[in-house]
């Protein structure tokens, strides 16, 4: 009798909400615990689930938190945070389960910021990327272990890269075709900046100034500036005394060292989700009594950010009899992207942009070009993008050969072998150019 009594005051406590989370380092196995008790706790605003597994078995677990939780909703941006990709990288996974426990409570106590985000965005928060570094890292400051995954991997060195062509990072690679994420950082330590894209470059039009800049770099820029405004002191650009100055807080990446196989870089190009690199510390295993003052520092930053999911316009392409289509191209003028932006597999697109005008063209097999001018609104204070749908036009030909559902074609593939990426391929004018980067270990 007293044994169930016991089970049965454990399953309780279990599925009693989650006491306030503590400020120091938590095991990967009470990272886990915890997730898994929040989500029992809060079945109705989260879902926790995994996207693969470490070299070591470990599971990458990924909690969802919005009003609903469980599958995407059309239009509802999905936005993202991963944290600890290097492993000895440490304060990102515990800012992530503060932000976690920030947003339950907020939103139990009907707090209108939590309210507000939960009802306009589908949030996914990866606490850790690299568990199995994360357990052999030690705390110094700066050299420490635990960088690289079991193998000894660098996995912000790890994916396809639009310039040199290289790697295969396969577990979030498949999670970016599963979620079409609109926004996303990945959060690391070591300095203290917002960086953007491009990391990498190969020398062409792309480089200015010795900076590697994207179509999209008003965006970018605007983004970095609203994290490093928003922290405590990552706008004055000078806070960390290992690494040389910042304007406002922000750098290009391959203005402060080249970088191939990022994360970010792969995220923009590909997956067609605007994302940044956080640096969110100097000291890369901060002590554990910095935690409540550090968290203190990233809360507004990190709310902030999440806020800019709604820039811009977003809506879906219809075809000719009034159905959504995957695989339309979206662009938009003065913007040419390496691999265009198409509609997912709902028919949706999102284009991040800065209030103005801008002129959109759509394009689909079988169907008329349709160019349109919209005048573009600042979202993030309403906590929604503008909203247009494209309605398209059948080319009245019987001539016209183009099946409806033409994949998309861009420069890089992924050759399959028995289910696993093992590289890319590349045709065009990419092919044989290469970046001999001087890559630094100790610095995202």
């Amino acid at each position: 009798m007293s044994s169930l009594f016991l089970l049965l005051l454990l399953l309780l406590l279990f599925l009693t909400p989650a006491s306030m989370l503590e400020f120091r380092y938590h095991s990967n196995r009470e990272m886990e615990e915890y997730l898994l008790q929040v989500n029992a706790s809060n079945p109705e605003i989260t879902h926790l689930y995994s996207i693969g597994q470490s070299v070591l078995g470990r599971e990458l677990w990924v909690l969802a938190l919005s009003v609903r939780p469980h599958s995407h909703t059309v239009g509802i941006p999905e936005f993202k945070y991963v944290a600890n990709m290097h492993g000895n990288e440490v304060l990102g996974r515990e800012l992530m389960l503060q932000l976690v426990d920030d947003l339950v409570r907020g939103y139990r106590n009907n707090e209108s910021w939590s309210m507000q985000l939960l009802n306009s965005s589908r949030i996914h928060i990866l606490p850790t990327m690299n568990p199995d570094g994360f357990d052999v890292a030690d705390t110094h400051c700066q050299f420490s272990q635990g960088r690289g995954n079991h193998n000894n991997v660098d996995l912000n060195r790890n994916f396809p890269d639009a310039f040199v062509g290289l790697r295969k990072q396969q577990a979030v690679m498949s999670w970016l075709k599963t979620e079409s994420f609109v926004l996303s950082a990945n959060l690391h330590g070591g300095a203290l900046v917002a960086n953007y894209p491009y990391d990498n470059s190969n020398g062409g039009s792309e480089l200015m100034g010795g900076a590697s800049i994207t179509p999209d770099n008003d965006v970018f820029v605007h983004l970095a500036k609203v994290y490093s405004h928003n922290h405590a002191s990552m706008y004055q650009g000078n806070i960390c005394q290992d690494t040389r100055p910042f304007l406002d807080g922000i750098t290009n990446g391959y203005q402060w060292y080249p970088l191939p196989g990022g994360m970010q870089d792969y995220n923009y190009i590909w997956a067609q989700c605007l994302e940044l690199t956080l640096e969110v510390s100097c000291c890369k295993f901060p002590p554990a009594d910095q935690l409540p003052v550090l968290w203190t520092d990233n809360r507004k930053s990190l709310l902030a950010f999440m806020k800019q999911v709604h820039l811009g316009v977003k809506g879906q392409v219809f075809d000719g009899s009034g159905v959504p289509v995957q695989n339309a191209v979206v662009e938009v003028k003065g913007r040419r992207n390496l691999c265009p932006f198409r509609t997912d597999r709902h028919g949706e697109y999102y284009r991040l942009l800065l209030p103005g005008n801008y002129s959109f063209t759509v394009t689909y097999p079988g169907h008329e070009v349709l160019t349109v001018t919209l005048n573009v609104p600042y979202g993030p204070d309403q906590f929604s993008a503008m909203k247009h749908d494209f309605l398209l036009r059948r080319i009245a030909t019987t001539t016209d050969k183009t099946p409806t559902n033409a994949t998309p074609t861009c420069n890089h593939t992924l050759q399959q072998v028995g289910g696993a990426t093992i590289g890319p391929t590349w045709s065009g004018s990419a092919v044989g150019l290469s970046l001999v980067a001087m890559l630094r270990t100790l610095i995202d």
